[in-house]
Order: structure tokens, then sequence, then C-alpha cells
């Protein structure tokens, strides 16, 4: 009898232990954590994160350092470079609480404007950063911070800064050195110019690449980064060269005016129409896909 109840609480200590081990392992896993500095102050977030909700921008820094992504904005979702990394994933806004809640993130990211910010951190750290203030390089770096992958973010923009050096020297070995290049986009029937940071393929041109923007859109997009333009006017904004970003749905038959048709990049079949949706950010798989597409516009054969 007695050697009976010594077994029974001999197997009582072990479920015991391996209860206590269990939760040992649970509580190791909840503070596996590192601490950010964001703009708002040191932020504790995931070492490893596992479940990212992207409410602004990012998802494509996120998904280039293989980190996966179970909730996106809808401009994320709409765009084609990103539905593979994207797959499974739900459209969310910041409107959205519920919906994320449901998706189980460890970890929200966006931009500082982004709505219900004291709602979103009750349900995972929140990381938002000011849209401009590190420029469209160093932000791959800070997101790269935040998910615990330094190294490989600042590797990659080491690789792609020499990739768009060489190919924009070509670029400028081919056109003339003194070309100037435009980027414009027509939305909601608008017609807009861009500066040197505005996605679109902005900041490789200008920035990486060198290569010169108009006078007149350098001086109308000092202040907000863009300018609305009419027909009529986008002549006078329009390089040598332009870049022109287009949204299926958008109504695009100003191209068919004399007033664009008579543009000198027009005329001369300088203009590259590109996929407003696959144009749109300055996230780390946008900038490959703009970059390739520079590659093969000014330098194929």
């Amino acid at each position: 009898m007695k050697k009976g109840l010594i077994f029974i609480v001999f197997c009582m200590v072990l479920v015991l232990a391996a209860c206590g081990t269990d939760s040992n392992k649970t509580a190791g896993k909840k503070s596996e954590t590192i601490t950010y500095k964001s703009e708002a102050g040191d932020i504790k977030v995931p070492a490893n994160p596992k479940r990212v909700v992207v409410l602004s921008t990012y998802a494509g820094d996120v998904l280039n350092l293989g980190v996966k992504v179970v909730g996106a904005d809808s401009w994320s979702m709409n765009n084609e470079n990103f539905a593979k990394g994207l797959k499974g994933a739900k459209q969310v806004s910041d409107e959205n609480i519920e919906e994320i809640i449901a998706l189980k993130p460890d970890l929200i990211l966006g931009l500082n404007t982004i709505k219900n910010q004291d709602k979103l951190k009750k349900i995972a750290p929140l990381v938002t950063f000011t849209y401009g203030k590190n420029n469209y390089l160093d932000q791959h770096v800070e997101i790269g911070k935040v998910l615990n992958k330094e190294k490989e973010a600042k590797a990659w923009v080491k690789d792609f800064k020499q990739r768009a050096e060489k190919i924009g020297a070509k670029i400028k070995a081919k056109i003339g050195k003194d070309k100037t290049i435009s980027v414009a986009e027509n939305f909601d029937k608008q017609i807009y110019v861009f500066g040197d940071n505005w996605g679109r393929g902005t900041e490789i041109l200008y920035q990486t690449m060198g290569l010169k923007m108009p006078e007149t859109v350098k001086k109308a997009s000092a202040k907000s980064g863009y300018y609305a333009v009419s027909v009529e006017q986008l002549g006078n904004y329009t390089g040598d060269y332009m870049v022109l970003s287009k949204y299926e749905d958008s109504d695009t038959s100003f191209m068919k005016t004399s007033a664009y048709t008579n543009i000198p990049a027009v005329k001369n079949n300088h203009v590259l129409e590109v996929d407003a949706n696959k144009f749109y950010f300055n996230d780390a798989l946008t900038l490959d896909y703009q970059l390739k597409t520079f590659e093969d516009y000014f330098l194929g054969n």
C-alpha cells in the first residue's frame, strides 16, 4: 500500500515538474523582446515577430526581410508585387479594430498619422514612423531594427545602392548627363508631378542615380513634395523623359489631347508608362521592381 502511494506521489511530482517546465518555456517566450528606440520613445517589441500587421507603406520592407504579414492596408493588398508574400493576409485599416484583434498580431507597423493608436497599442506593440523623416534607404534599416533584422536590412541597402548607382551611371552615359526626367501620375481626374521623395521611383532617379529633375518641378514640389497641374500645364513640368504612373481605373483620356501629344517627350517616344499600383511605394520590394523597370527601359535593347 505504501509503495502504491509513493508511486502516485512520484507521478504527481513529474507532472508538476513538466507543467513548471512548460510554464517557464512560455514565460521565456513572452520575455523574448528587444527594445526599439522609436520616434515616440522606447518600445518593447518581439525579438522574433511572427504575425505582423502593416497599416501603411511598409509591407514590402517586412516581406523583403522574410517576416510574415497577416494583415495589410488596401494599397499593399492591391500591389501585385506583394501578392505572393501577402497570400492569406487580410485587408485591414486603422479603423478595423475587431478584425485586427482577430488576426492576433504580435507587432503593428504604420505611419504616425494612422487613427486609433491607443486602441491598437492594446492589441500589440505599435511602431509608427513620420513619412520622410528617414531617407528611403534608412527607412528600410529602421524596419530592420524593429524586426531584429538590422544586419540583413543593411546588407540589402548596401547592395541596392551599388546596383542603382551602377545602372544610373550607364543611363547617364546613354541619354546624356544633362537630360532631365520628370515623374507624373494621373489620379482622381488630376495630374501630379513629384519631387525627389514621393515614391513612384523618384528616390532612385533623383537621390541615388543623380538624374536631373526639371527646374519647374523642383520649384513647384519643394514645399509639399508634389504639385497638381492641368494637362495644358503638364508640358511645362515635363523633362526630356517622363515616367507616367497610371491607375488602371483612372481616366487617361488626357493622353489623346493635343496638349499632351505635343509635349516633346511624348512626341519623341520618351515616356515610360508604369502601373501605379506597383510603383506607388518606396519599400524594398518596390524599389527592386522600380530599378529593374528603369534598367529595362533605358538600357534594354
